[in-house]
C-alpha cells in the first residue's frame, strides 16, 4: 500500500527564472534552494533546455518553477478562470495575515482581500508569472473541521448527481453575504 509522507514539491512554469527567485525571496522570504540545468529532459531525454529552480516554502514544503526558453511563451488555460487555479501558503494568525499584506502592498503589488471562507481567512495576489497566490490562515474549530470531513461524501455525491451546489457547508460564507441579496 504506498504510504505518501509529504508533498515533496509542486513545480510550475515560469518566465524568467531570475526574476521568479527574487519575487519568492523578496515578496514571501523565501530561501532559494537549488538550481539543476540541463540540456536534456531526464525523464524523456528530449533535447530541451531548463532552468529548474526550488525553494523553501516552509516545513519542508518546496515551490519549484522552470523556465523553458526555447518554447512559445507560458501562457495560462484559457478555459479556467484566474481565480481556480492557485498556490496557498499558510501564514499563522490574523495578524501575520495583515501583515503580509500590508508589506506586499508596500511593494506595489495588488492584494484581494482579506476574504472571509468560515473556516479561514485569506488574501490573494499574482507573482510574476501571472500564478495567482493565497496567503491564508486557519481560524476554524476542531468541531467544524470535522463537521466539514464528515458532510464532504455527501456534497460530493449530491454535486456529481446535480452539478448544483450542495448546502451542507453553506454556513461558511453565510455571515459574508447576509444582507447582499
Amino acid at each position: 500500500m504506498i504510504q505518501i509522507e509529504q508533498i515533496h514539491h509542486v513545480a510550475y512554469r515560469c518566465n524568467d527564472a531570475k526574476e521568479t527567485v527574487e519575487f519568492y525571496k523578496d515578496v514571501l522570504n523565501m530561501d532559494f534552494l537549488v538550481a539543476i540545468a540541463e540540456d536534456r529532459v531526464p525523464s524523456t531525454k528530449e533535447p530541451d533546455p531548463y532552468m529548474h529552480l526550488f525553494l523553501d516554502a516552509g516545513n519542508g514544503n518546496i515551490l519549484a518553477f522552470f523556465e523553458l526558453p526555447t518554447k512559445p511563451k507560458m501562457d495560462r488555460d484559457q478555459n479556467t478562470p484566474a481565480w481556480v487555479q492557485h498556490i496557498a501558503f499558510r501564514v499563522k494568525d490574523e495578524a501575520a495575515l495583515l501583515a503580509a499584506k500590508a508589506e506586499i502592498e508596500s511593494k506595489g503589488i495588488s492584494v484581494i482581500g482579506p476574504t472571509e471562507h468560515g473556516i479561514i481567512r485569506s488574501i490573494y495576489f499574482f507573482d510574476p508569472n501571472g500564478h495567482r497566490l493565497e496567503l491564508t490562515y486557519v481560524k476554524g474549530t476542531d468541531e467544524q473541521m470535522s463537521e466539514l470531513k464528515r458532510v464532504a461524501p455527501l456534497m460530493l455525491e449530491e454535486w456529481s448527481r446535480t452539478k448544483k451546489a450542495p448546502k451542507h457547508a453553506a454556513w461558511l460564507h453565510e455571515e459574508e453575504f447576509n444582507g447582499l441579496d
